[in-house]
């Protein structure tokens, strides 16, 4: 229990302060329009006028939210000010995208129930100019303002119109159906399945937030909602005119014609300053994207990975953060993530490219990839790269033991830090706070195990060298085999190096026995944290945040970090 809460305690929290100010806001809104101001709308419209608003003021708000956390250099500098104060704090940046797709789920839930409430509305603003009875409230309601169309109640000023027409032709309505087709196009090309098949559909229809936004911002400017004024409060009392409409501005009566006015638009107040911060960090991107890149070396990996080691004037890294990359001969539009694969002690960075999409190829080919001869460096492409951004791998070094699970090219990450900590502690000699690394690496394939061979025998190598083996065990796991495969490691199994990766180490196979590793970690070091750091896919991830839950007593804690970006 005292593990779940060291975990999930503040992120439940911020869910649960999150969901408490949606439901204050509905109900605070939904009460808000039950009072005397709304009392003739209420006649119109009736429920559906509550309905429509309680949302509204919650998109709002949820709207107010949805650009912040993908506000990457805030973000950064936000996570680099306070995990020296808190690191549990800065452990909930890391979960940015995922509180982003919760807000987005619950802009697409309010703006369901405003869409509904308002489609009643106007249903029931057209049946009070359909019903010409002068001897009905609601007729008498949508006939004020007729004269100076000035304090009108009703919208739909005609009977000889639809509500389909008004949608149309007002700025209520055009605003509203720009917003709900581009959050429609946002949300569905969102799915898991279309941004890892489709990627590029799901980068430009994203972009169709500046649309969103901006309709947004003015889609309260045509006051559809009115209610009446301040002012005429104090001298028509509808509780007791309402029943009297007939005598409304006649002589000797004591209720005059009621006067209404339009809510002042207030969407903008919510949503100006995220705005603002995201318009300030496109600013930042777009600076660096323009400072000079020089692709220094092309590796090109037998497993169809491409290395790019790259220099740009003050870059400055830590371990496990990542770039976003373009190729303007490739796309100008385009910008991936990729983990940076260098330590902070060399002097260029690197990112290691599967090559698994159009874009992904046509870098592949561009840097040569396709071609047998070299390329010289002025044939190489240009790239700009945005970043670097900070990670939970970060903070790999705040923990006395570490365990590092990486499946397939999520190993990326960790090619860092274990770089870093052959730098730090073997080469230099550096004290390191962490005394134990556990790595673990799953791959579904022998090839993908050949890019990062060369770095493990160079740190298996020098860790004999200077007899310091039991600072890093490293387990690596093929999934995945053929038959044929199957009989040439059985062939080769009692070699003094292993069959596949060239170390000393032997490859195992199958899946690691996660309760086992993790009682064996336990009962080795009492009394510590245990950091638990994962890049791979989201099943592992839930299996070792359970294994993290089950195993954490008093004198042992796991805690739990996944890469997400």
């Amino acid at each position: 229990m005292g593990n779940f809460i060291a975990n999930e305690g503040l992120s439940i929290f911020v869910i649960l302060v999150w969901l408490g100010i949606n439901a204050y806001l509905f109900v605070e809104f939904y009460m808000r329009f039950l009072v005397q101001k709304w009392f003739y709308t209420r006649v119109l419209l009736g429920h559906a006028l509550p309905w429509a608003r309680a949302p509204a003021a919650c998109l709002n708000f949820n709207c107010m939210l949805i650009l912040l956390p993908v506000c990457r250099n805030l973000l950064s500098f936000l996570r680099g000010s306070i995990q020296c104060c808190s690191r549990t704090a800065a452990r909930q940046l890391d979960r940015n995208l995922t509180f982003h797709k919760l807000v987005a789920y619950m802009i697409a839930f309010h703006t369901a129930v405003h869409i509904v409430a308002h489609l009643f509305n106007f249903e029931y603003f057209m049946d009070a100019q359909l019903d010409r009875n002068s001897s009905l409230l609601t007729f008498v309601l949508s006939e004020i303002g007729n004269g100076d169309n000035a304090s009108f109640l009703n919208p739909i000023r005609t009977n000889e119109t639809n509500p389909t027409i008004v949608m149309f032709t007002t700025i209520a309505g055009l605003t509203g159906v720009a917003i709900t087709l581009a959050l429609i196009l946002i949300i569905t090309s969102s799915m898991e399945v279309i941004r890892r098949s489709y990627f590029e559909v799901f980068w430009y229809t994203h972009h169709l937030f500046v649309i969103f936004f901006i309709a947004l911002v003015f889609h309260g400017f045509g006051r559809i909602v009115r209610g009446q004024t301040n002012k005429d409060l104090l001298v028509h009392n509808s509780t007791l005119c309402a029943d009297r409409f007939e005598e409304w501005g006649q002589p000797g009566s004591n209720c005059t014609v009621p006067v209404f006015a339009g809510n002042p638009p207030m969407t903008w107040k919510w949503v100006v300053a995220p705005m603002f911060l995201y318009l300030c960090e496109r600013l930042v991107r777009f600076y660096r994207s323009h400072q000079k890149v020089v692709i220094t070396k092309v590796v090109m990996h037998p497993s169809k990975t491409l290395e790019l080691q790259m220099k740009r004037k003050g870059f400055h890294m830590e371990v496990g953060q990542y770039v976003f990359i373009q190729c303007p001969s490739v796309s100008r539009l385009e910008w991936h993530p990729f983990t940076l694969t260098s330590a902070p002690e060399e002097d260029y960075f690197s990112a290691h490219i599967r090559i698994v999409g159009d874009w992904t190829q046509a870098l592949y080919e561009a840097c040569g990839g396709d071609r047998n001869e070299p390329q010289e460096a002025w044939q190489m492409p240009k790239v700009a790269i945005d970043g670097p951004f900070g990670t939970a791998s970060e903070d790999v070094f705040r923990y006395e033991v570490v365990m590092l699970v990486g499946a397939g090219i999520g190993v990326t990450p960790f090619a860092s830090i274990l770089k870093s900590v052959w730098y730090k502690r073997i080469q230099n000699n550096q004290e390191v706070f962490t005394k134990k690394i556990y790595f673990y690496w799953l791959c579904p394939e022998t090839q993908a195990f050949e890019w990062f061979a060369d770095l493990l025998q160079s740190l298996e190598g020098q860790m004999a060298e200077r007899e310091v083996t039991d600072f890093l065990s490293y387990n690596i796991y093929l999934t995945r085999w053929k038959e044929a495969e199957a009989a040439h490691f059985r062939v080769h199994h009692e070699a003094e190096n292993d069959p596949i990766t060239g170390l000393k180490q032997k490859t195992l196979y199958g899946k690691p026995n996660w309760d086992n590793e993790f009682t064996n970690i336990a009962s080795k070091h009492p009394g510590t944290k245990v950091g638990v750091f994962l890049c791979g896919p989201p099943q592992l991830g839930k299996s070792l945040e359970k294994q993290c839950l089950s195993h954490s007593e008093d004198d042992v804690k796991f805690i739990f970090n996944k890469e997400n970006f």
